[in-house]
């Protein structure tokens, strides 16, 4: 190995372990009061967007930090398939499924429509679109390199969704007590509108055990049809080329997404059934996991400039807050059906 390589690995492990540090750093910040309401995810991406705009990128750290916001990404999406059970949604969720494609489906469209009716930026209000109609931060990273998103506009998206769906659970646990719907149909207004699985989880948890488990089943179905919307926006990449771009340019395919199937079969069918695994382990994995896509989401952080945020990101904030809005009456009626 030449001088050159070591040199070159050597800059990716201490880019890699920079992202760690801010990650680790995002969740102390977590802890405290008030940050503890929009999760570690949220508080390292601020950190790490504070850091760019303080101190600049840090060029020395490039090859790491790349690193993070592109392969290690993948293996958090590959890994976040271990919450998926395939075979509770296929025996208990199926209606719900069918009531999940409406949120995608209106979701995207509306976002996108906005965006476009207010002149704003329509590849971040893609993202957002996708990430308030499947599951938030998970969903905007599978997308974006199918999409070909660029790093800064992923984590605008990322940022923006954490923060609306945080805003979003916490008025949704007010208004909880006086809403005329049982604590079923709360839960599965909650599962079927909120963007990410921790918003469900923290809107659902006071109306109790039964509606927070369907809750989580309803947002379950949404994550299981991040998989064909995937293979769907992958055609129409490929059909929104001309003839002769299609000749000279292709969409990857995101292999990843086979890992996350594979991860989903083998936590559905594997794990507790032939391989014997304690919850505590269970629990361990999925703290790796969102460590990890923490971590990634930090390597993007650290490209967003702000003046580019208020330039390209407040219409499709506002285009993403008026169809969260829109789908979250949506689903509220029919919830209440």
């Amino acid at each position: 190995m030449t001088t050159r390589e070591c040199n070159q690995d050597k800059s990716i492990v201490i880019g890699v372990l920079f992202t760690f540090f801010i990650a680790f750093i995002g969740y102390l910040l977590s802890i405290i009061p008030g940050f503890n309401q929009i999760g570690p995810l949220a508080c390292a991406i601020m950190l790490a967007i504070i850091y760019r705009q303080i101190f600049g990128y840090p060029e020395s750290f490039r090859n790491g930090i790349q690193f993070s916001s592109k392969y290690l990404l993948r293996f958090a999406i590959i890994l976040y398939g271990l919450k998926l059970n395939i075979e509770v949604i296929f025996s208990e969720g199926l209606g719900l499924l069918v009531k999940g494609s409406i949120t995608i489906i209106f979701a995207i469209l509306v976002t996108v429509f906005l965006a476009k009716l207010l002149k704003g930026n329509t590849q971040i209000a893609l993202l957002l679109g996708v990430g308030t109609g499947v599951c938030g931060a998970a969903a905007i990273a599978a997308v974006a390199p199918i999409v070909k998103s660029k790093d800064e506009d992923t984590a605008i998206s990322v940022g923006i969704i954490a923060l609306v769906g945080t805003v979003f659970s916490i008025i949704y646990a007010l208004l909880l007590p006086i809403l005329p719907i049982s604590n079923l149909q709360y839960g599965i207004w909650s599962g079927l509108s909120l963007h990410e699985l921790a918003h469900v989880a923290l809107a659902a948890e006071p109306s109790g055990e039964g509606a927070l488990a369907v809750a989580l089943l309803a947002k379950l179905g949404r994550v299981f049809l991040l998989v064909p919307l995937c293979f769907i926006l992958i055609y129409w990449m490929k059909k929104r080329k001309t003839s002769d771009e299609r000749e000279n340019a292709t969409v990857s395919f995101p292999w990843f997404l086979l890992g996350f199937i594979a991860m989903s079969l083998f936590g559905s069918y594997i794990l507790g059934n032939v391989i014997p695994i304690t919850e505590g382990v269970m629990d361990g994995i999925s703290l790796a996991t969102t460590f990890i896509l923490t971590s990634a989401m930090v390597g993007l952080g650290l490209n967003v400039s702000l003046k580019d945020v208020r330039e390209k990101a407040l219409r499709p904030f506002l285009a993403m807050l008026i169809a969260s809005i829109l789908v979250s009456l949506l689903m509220y009626w029919i919830a209440g059906i």
